[in-house]
């Protein structure tokens, strides 16, 4: 069994295809060509944190994948990175162990913000007048960078709870070619956007639905365990299409679980996002209605990463002899 450095596994990703590869994931999934158990997870309290456990393989694969992941928040002001964590690949016709990619959490990020970049071409308005993201952290960061190639917009509005943390990523977005504006609230930044990215620790709504002028896109993806929240229901309520990455996940966790509990949406309102790659359900048709994705993070995607990961590195090997 090979263990493989962060530095490696992103010397790996270079060229690799990800928005093809992860939808080929979400499809298999919607079409029940994968077995994904419920998600291990843990939560802390003092300090806070989760660990969480994805794993599963796809039918007819080689490998199979077990993924841990943490983020523990507060790790910011002991100076260490707020994620850690790896991906396990196991031979699938054998269960023999092949590689521990010890990727620091780094893949999860990675294959997050493909997921959201494979939502807004999807669900998101044709022409996207501003991207608008409530949050500050890496995945505020990344979501916006995957965009690239999937949506012609270089303009950010951006909201976060401490100014220090938005000037930070105003000043880091600039260096990238993106365009900032930092907003006063939440709801400044779904008045400026038509595409916008929830990606906090949230416990409670950062948007109402009185917020939110038609033509959005929301891509919400901080809200992945059953404490989080970004999104007041009415805006899922007011959706005209509603798409989960997961529905048995997505009913447990996140921010539909939430509305399905308080009775504001019904398990028919919502369609799978693997399904609408495949076209079995329809994505946006028109640039009035309002869309959310709901991404709670699926084992498929890791499988789908890390199955690349090592195979560019066994490439790379063979190349190199």
């Amino acid at each position: 069994m090979k263990t493989y450095s962060l530095n490696e596994i992103k010397s790996a990703l270079e060229g690799v295809d990800l928005i093809h590869l992860i939808e080929k994931g979400f499809i298999a999934y919607s079409e029940g060509r994968s077995v994904v158990p419920p998600v291990g997870e843990l939560v802390f309290k003092d300090p806070p944190g989760d660990v969480h456990i994805k794993y599963g393989y796809i039918k007819g694969d080689d490998y199979y994948c077990i993924k841990i992941a943490s983020g523990f928040h507060c790790n910011e002001d002991l100076g260490i990175p707020g994620g850690s964590g790896m991906m396990l690949l196991f031979r699938q016709k054998t269960g023999e162990s092949v590689c521990v990619l010890h990727d620091e959490a780094y893949l999860t990020d990675v294959r997050t913000a493909v997921a959201g970049a494979i939502a807004a071409r999807y669900l998101a308005p044709k022409e996207v007048s501003a991207i608008g993201v409530i949050g500050t952290g890496r995945q505020a960061r990344m979501q916006v960078e995957y965009l690239e190639g999937v949506v012609d917009c270089k303009d950010v509005a951006v909201w976060g709870r401490t100014l220090e943390k938005v000037d930070r990523y105003q000043n880091d977005m600039i260096t990238k070619g993106y365009a900032v504006t930092v907003c006063d609230s939440p709801s400044e930044v779904a008045e400026r956007s038509n595409l916008i990215i929830t990606a906090t620790n949230a416990t409670e709504p950062l948007l109402s639905a009185d917020d939110i002028p038609s033509g959005r896109h929301f891509t919400a993806m901080g809200s992945d365990t059953h404490e989080k929240r970004e999104l007041e229901g009415g805006i899922l309520a007011r959706a005209d299409l509603l798409v989960a990455d997961s529905i048995p996940q997505c009913i447990e966790r996140g921010e539909i679980a939430w509305c399905l509990r308080e009775g504001v949406i019904s398990e028919q309102d919502i369609v799978e996002l693997g399904n609408v790659i495949n076209g079995k359900s329809p994505g946006r048709d028109s640039e009035n209605q309002i869309t959310v994705a709901d991404l709670t993070g699926v084992a498929v995607q890791d499988i789908q990463i890390a199955t690349a990961v090592y195979t560019a590195l066994e490439n790379e090997t063979v190349e190199g002899e």
